[in-house]
C-alpha cells in the first residue's frame, strides 16, 4: 500500500475533498451547477459526491431533452 494509507487506516482524517477524486473533474462539476443553477461555490461544495454527481446527471438530462426538441423544430 502507498505511503499515505497508514494514517488513514489508523483513523487519522484529514478534512478538505475527497480522497483520489480528480481535481479537474471537481472544477467541472461546480462550473456546471453554478452556470446552470446559480449556486455558489461553498452552496455547490456542501454537497456530498453522490448528491453534487446526480444533480449534474439531471443537468444533462435536461440540456439533452432541449436540445432534441430545437432540432425537432428545424
Amino acid at each position: 500500500m502507498p505511503q499515505l494509507w497508514p494514517p488513514i487506516l489508523r483513523g487519522v482524517h484529514h478534512r478538505g475533498g475527497t480522497l483520489g477524486y480528480p481535481l479537474d473533474q471537481l472544477h467541472e462539476e461546480v462550473a456546471y451547477l453554478a452556470y446552470h443553477f446559480h449556486w455558489t461555490r461553498a452552496e455547490i461544495m456542501a454537497l456530498d459526491h453522490i448528491e453534487r454527481q446526480r444533480w449534474v446527471e439531471e443537468v444533462g438530462l435536461i440540456n439533452e431533452r432541449l436540445n432534441k426538441e430545437g432540432e425537432e423544430t428545424y
